[in-house]
């Protein structure tokens, strides 16, 4: 078992920045993929950015390219999601999600662990 506790979520205006933690207890993460989903109100949950424990290779959704940046903290055993230049679109709750399953992409239908998530809100 993987446990994963998010924080970090508020209330921000447009062009402003948040940076959400993820603190991960349990197995050893050698070998996962530590993701960052979202999910807006009547919408699917979507990918938003993943990075390797081990390595450190990370990947981001096209509309969070260059805004957003994945990176994680091996002895704190917590992922981090730092976010720029935010959005109205930008507002959802934000999902903490850890698998070692992944073979390229995170999906989130296959996700083995997940955290309760952090509400983001991006006012105009």
């Amino acid at each position: 078992q993987v446990q994963l506790v998010e924080s970090g979520g508020g209330l921000v205006q447009a062009g402003g920045s948040l940076r959400l933690s993820c603190a991960a207890s349990g197995r050893t993460l050698s070998s996962y993929f530590m993701g960052w989903f979202r999910q807006a109100p009547g919408k699917e949950r979507e990918f938003v950015a993943q990075i390797t424990w081990s390595g450190g290779s990370t990947a981001y959704a096209d509309s969070v390219k260059d805004r957003f940046t994945i990176s994680r903290d091996k002895a704190k055993n917590t992922v981090y999601l730092q976010m720029n230049s935010l959005k109205p679109e930008d507002t959802a709750v934000y999902y903490c999600a850890a698998d070692f399953r992944t073979l390229k992409l995170m999906s989130p239908d296959r996700i083995l662990y997940w955290g309760q998530g952090t509400q983001v809100t991006v006012s105009s």
